[in-house]
């Protein structure tokens, strides 16, 4: 790949002191393509398409994606360092199957990180804030009643994004999307388990966010991630026993 800077700019250029030629960056052409097949592995991983544990082989998701093996190599092999897949030697790669300790640590950060942004919406919120948070609300409802557990996985997750906006903390918003990808893998399972009682404490913090109650929002939001942690547990738990 050619430099993007002529050779004879180079040379010439000042460089901070200290900074030898060999450490001279290199600013690289973004790669849509890469980054594409990346989103898409995930979110087939995420909507459980590809099943944990399963046996993935490059040629058949670049034959099913419509691209070349090459993005779909380079893809996997950011997949196992971001923890979606795993590659073993001398036998391909697998989606990853989460440990019981892997997932809780994720969820007692992301406890953390939506009591938070619950607290913060609280204070910032307004009458037509709430108003989209309870269609969101809605959806999720709508979702529940027909038993649509790929609907509630998105309806909760766009609920929860709305409250993280609300908080108005752009670093607060960065580390919960790192978390909240993860998470709406995880809470596919769980999904309609948790039900009923999920929106209900949905509608619970909705009314304290609407009313400004910020100790309220901060207790609600904390009792309801731990539920969600409570559950998925038990779930596990109980298909172990089945198994």
């Amino acid at each position: 790949m050619s430099h993007p800077f002529p050779a004879s700019k180079r040379k010439n250029s000042s460089r901070p002191a200290g900074l030898s030629d060999t450490a001279a960056p290199r600013v690289l052409r973004p790669a849509p393509l890469r980054q594409a097949v990346y989103d898409a592995i995930v979110e087939l991983i995420v909507q459980g398409t590809l099943e944990r544990g399963r046996h993935l082989v490059e040629a058949e998701l670049a034959e099913y994606l419509g691209v070349s093996r090459q993005p779909v190599r380079e893809a996997l092999q950011r997949l196992q360092a971001d923890g979606w897949i795993e590659l073993r030697p001398a036998q391909g790669a697998f989606v990853h199957i989460p440990s019981e300790e892997e997932v809780d640590q994720l969820l007692a950060v992301r406890t953390v990180l939506e009591t938070h942004s619950a607290a913060l919406a609280a204070s910032r919120a307004t009458p037509a804030d709430v108003n989209r948070l309870w269609e969101l609300q809605q959806d999720g409802l709508n979702a529940l009643a027909v038993n649509d557990s790929e609907g509630l996985v998105a309806a909760n997750a766009a609920l929860h994004a709305a409250i993280t906006a609300l908080a108005g903390n752009k670093v607060l918003a960065e580390h919960i999307g790192l978390v909240e990808r993860k998470w709406r893998w995880y809470y596919l399972p769980i999904a309609q388990p948790r039900g009923q009682d999920a929106w209900s404490e949905h509608a619970e913090l909705i009314t304290a966010i609407a009313a400004g109650d910020v100790s309220r929002a901060t207790d609600i939001m904390h009792r309801h991630t731990e539920r969600t942690r409570e559950t998925y547990h038990a779930e596990r738990l109980a298909k172990a026993e089945q198994d």
